[in-house]
């Protein structure tokens, strides 16, 4: 679904960089064609300096995603959902990214969450990330407490994984 949606942006590298924000984000786009975070809007301008583009850019691509059936269902429901990852350090808890050879494969959650939940961790939240809409999607898990070295290794192990990072 990424590269499709990229793809109607083929011929310029802008206009693909709005669409990168407006997914990494969350940002939906309303009937106005202004870009917005539930019912706050978010200037153009903004959106624009976030990632180093002219303003107009970012009106034609509201105005292509609303001028495309697909992309306007895409960007009129899309939402973002609150992250404990960069609160992890404030309130005193742990992040595990996982990343993986083959994101689409079955069962990938389900393990790396049941070997946590095995060890009496708690997982205050679990963010996987789609790679229908990112290049390099990956797996993060906010913990209430540290994940133990031997745990670690144990994940690493995996035959899916490709690499663990901790925050």
């Amino acid at each position: 679904m990424f590269d499709e949606i990229m793809g109607k942006f083929e011929g310029s590298p802008s206009q693909q960089a709005v669409i990168r924000l407006l997914l990494e984000r969350g940002f939906s786009v309303n009937d106005e064609g202004r870009v917005v975070s539930g019912g706050i809007e978010i200037p153009n301008t903004q959106v624009a300096r976030e990632i180093d583009v002219d303003r107009r850019v970012v009106d034609s691509t509201t105005k292509a995603i609303l001028a495309d059936a697909d992309l306007r269902r895409i960007f009129q429901n899309i939402s973002q959902i609150p992250s404990l990852m960069d609160l992890a350090p404030v309130l005193d808890l742990s992040v595990l990214t996982v990343a993986v050879d083959d994101a689409e494969a079955v069962g990938i959650v389900a393990t790396v969450t049941g070997m946590i939940a095995d060890a009496g961790i708690t997982i205050r939240q679990t963010v996987s990330e789609d790679p229908e809409f990112t290049d390099e999607p990956r797996l993060h898990l906010v913990t209430d407490e540290p994940i133990p070295g031997d745990l670690l290794n144990e994940i690493r192990d995996l035959g899916f994984v490709r690499r663990i990072e901790l925050s």
